[in-house]
């Protein structure tokens, strides 16, 4: 179960920010993405067996661990000129969670977007909205209920993303 949820968590403010980004004018590039939840506070309690087995999962889509520390997972997410002048809600994990989005919206600078998860392991629904305060940062949030593995779950977490650079150096688009 702690091994959905991360997953989770870790690919809402993804969602959250490629969503934002095919919104809005935001700058092409690195950008860094900090998460903060109670559930990423258990992070330093998981054995080394599991977190092992969630760092592999992370990596087989092509993504870098993110740092976990107090609460906190930080990592970073390259988003071109293509991804940013798009205008519909890409499809990033949601397809592996057994997860849909739907009723994407944008009014301003305010985007939200549903999304529900209909899966042997995760069954339940959330919003991600999100609020771009200028083209190189937005912040935003994901909250989940429903069931991981047959046990319930209500999740919350707090997404700021800043750009950092207009290369992504060695960090591969989204």
């Amino acid at each position: 179960m702690r091994k959905i949820l991360i997953r989770l968590l870790l690919t809402a403010p993804l969602l959250s920010t490629i969503a934002n980004a095919a919104e809005t004018n935001m700058r092409p590039g690195l950008w860094e993405i900090s998460t903060t939840s109670d559930f990423l506070l258990l992070a330093p309690h998981l054995t080394v067996d599991q977190m092992e087995s969630v760092k592999d999962l992370v990596k087989d889509y092509g993504l870098d661990f993110p740092n976990i520390k107090n609460g906190t997972a930080t990592a970073q997410a390259c988003l071109t000129q293509e991804m940013v002048n798009k205008k519909t809600l890409p499809n990033f994990y949601q397809a592996q969670l057994g997860c849909n989005s739907k009723n994407a919206n944008r009014n301003g600078n305010n985007y939200k977007a549903d999304f529900i998860c209909d899966s042997q392991t995760l069954k339940g629904n959330g919003t991600a909205t999100g609020t771009i305060t200028n083209p190189e940062a937005f912040l935003g949030q994901t909250k989940f209920t429903g069931k991981a593995r047959g046990n319930p779950v209500s999740e919350k977490a707090d997404i700021i993303g800043k750009w950092v650079n207009a290369s992504c150096g060695s960090v591969n688009p989204l």
